[in-house]
């Protein structure tokens, strides 16, 4: 996704959270960094092949070499994280861009 893209999605999250808040309607956007996808293992082939370098080094050395937790976040995490924050303990969370990235906006 773009920049301007993103934008926009954490703008609209943020005019509907304040839209629905008085009717204690939720809206937050989960911004993750690198997950385990099937089209991420694609592009690791693809660097790996283009560069002529192993999967670990793309890995280590391309991916996440800024990464602070030097790992993929899983699709079961970003998973629960969305079924927390549609859950009644997270009422009160409503219009953040929410980062799920191993830490990579820390820096």
């Amino acid at each position: 996704m773009t920049t301007p893209a993103k934008h926009g999605i954490v703008g609209l999250t943020k005019v509907v959270a304040l839209e629905t808040a008085e009717q204690n309607i939720t809206c937050n956007a989960i911004c993750p960094g690198y997950v385990s996808t099937r089209l991420v293992e694609a592009q690791i082939d693809d660097q790996a092949k283009s560069h002529g370098i192993p999967r670990e080094q793309v890995i280590r050395n391309v991916l996440l070499a800024q990464q602070p937790n030097k790992r993929f976040a899983t699709v079961e995490e970003i998973g629960a994280f969305a079924t927390f924050l549609a859950s009644d303990a997270a009422a009160s969370i409503t219009g953040p861009a929410l980062p799920v990235d191993g830490g990579w906006t820390a820096h």
